[in-house]
């Protein structure tokens, strides 16, 4: 295809071979999240898998309440710490890309 069309599809395909190189990128990618001063540390790959739990031995006598908060606030951490790697990889993504016509926030707008 020539002209505009074909330079949007060639767009179009350049686009998602990225998104699917930067997608396997993402799920290998590993974050860690902590709480409690880094007491407790939980390792989360970019598909949100938690890898790893580690749980310093000073909180094992601790209440176990405090213990699974604390577990809890970690592994909220590392969820936002995967959502921001996201974002930083994916939101390049879409630079350059200009399809006429199309006003999406983010792409082109």
């Amino acid at each position: 295809m020539k002209g505009p069309l074909g330079n949007i599809m060639r767009q179009a395909q350049e686009m998602q071979e990225k998104l699917k190189s930067a997608q396997e990128a993402l799920a290998t990618a590993e974050v860690t999240g902590s709480a409690g001063g880094g007491l407790v540390e939980v390792t989360m790959t970019g598909r949100h898998d938690v890898r790893r739990v580690s749980i310093d031995n000073a909180l094992m006598g601790d209440d176990k309440e405090v213990l699974e908060d604390m577990v809890a606030a970690a592994v909220n951490d590392a969820v936002r710490r995967v959502e921001k790697v996201t974002q930083e990889k994916m939101g390049g993504l879409t630079a350059g890309l200009n399809i006429p016509g199309l006003n999406i926030p983010g792409i082109n707008g």
